[in-house]
């Protein structure tokens, strides 16, 4: 069964007003246990909206929600414990750092979730250490930290939480490439080590390509494609149509099999066409 699954999902802002917009139109996914699914668009695709509904931050205009088979919306008074089951960690979350000391932030979902105060201490110290936080951070002020050690410590906030579900917008914005990295292989062993479902919202389509199973495309509102990384990419030609790039060594081996040369398998990382070209030149006898 699903852990996430959406009916025909819409959302209107200012609905009935002359400013009337669909952000979300008649969406319609399922999103197995554990898997990691990067989500991309161009800007006003409906990403953000689209991620807001999973944890009751945005209620649908129609269509349904389910997390674990149960409608989010059938009883209000059940969205706070959504929101636990659901982490969304927003676009910049370092901005909503709040507390006087590293830990206090780190345990502040925990904290609102009503776990002993062994079982928050744990969870904080726990999720430091996968986020790479030094323990003598946790008495310093989040506001002392660079900016890639804030963003580990607000992603630690949410990952504390131990979400069924654990949604990023943007995780790796205005990031330098070192840090982008950093932040990405974190989350990818999060996601191995506790076996969460993970979803990523990102523009830049070589980091999906690269830390997801699976993709779901969103364009002018609508869901254009969700499936496995293999199957999207197949799709190369017409995703770019629509407006979106594909990582450069897709777009060279797009341009190979134009030319009549062709490996037989979608190329979307260097680290795949390596295997590919090498497994080529085995059989080949050429190595």
């Amino acid at each position: 069964m699903s852990i996430l699954k959406t009916e025909n999902l819409t959302y209107v802002y200012s609905q009935g007003t002359p400013f009337e917009k669909i952000a979300v139109n008649k969406i319609n996914i399922e999103i197995e246990k554990g898997e990691f699914v990067g989500i991309i668009g161009h800007t006003g695709s409906g990403k953000s909206t689209l991620i807001q509904h999973f944890n009751g931050l945005l209620q649908p205009t129609s269509g349904k929600i389910f997390i674990d088979g149960n409608d989010i919306w059938s009883n209000k008074e059940n969205i706070r414990q959504v929101r636990f089951k659901v982490g969304l960690v927003f676009q910049y979350p370092e901005y909503q750092l709040f507390e006087e000391n590293v830990f206090k932030d780190i345990a502040f979902g925990p904290k609102n979730m009503g776990l002993s105060e062994k079982e928050i201490k744990e969870r904080v110290y726990d999720t430091a250490k996968l986020l790479e936080i030094p323990e003598n951070f946790m008495k310093r002020s989040p506001f002392e930290l660079s900016g890639g050690q804030k963003r580990r410590v607000a992603i630690a906030g949410v990952m504390a939480m131990n979400p069924e579900i654990l949604i990023l917008d943007e995780p790796s914005a205005g990031l330098d490439p070192h840090g982008r990295d950093i932040i990405l292989d974190i989350i990818k062993n999060y996601h191995k080590k506790t076996g969460s479902t993970v979803m990523i919202v990102s523009h830049s389509m070589e980091d999906t390509a690269k830390y997801a199973e699976k993709i779901l495309v969103m364009n002018k509102s609508e869901l254009f494609c969700y499936d496995t990384v293999e199957n999207v990419f197949r799709r190369s030609e017409e995703i770019e149509k629509i407006g979106l790039d594909v990582p450069q060594i897709t777009r060279v081996f797009n341009k190979l099999r134009s030319h009549g040369i062709s490996f037989g398998k979608e190329i979307y990382t260097v680290e795949r066409a390596r295997e590919v070209i090498l497994d080529m030149l085995k059989k080949e006898g050429r190595i």
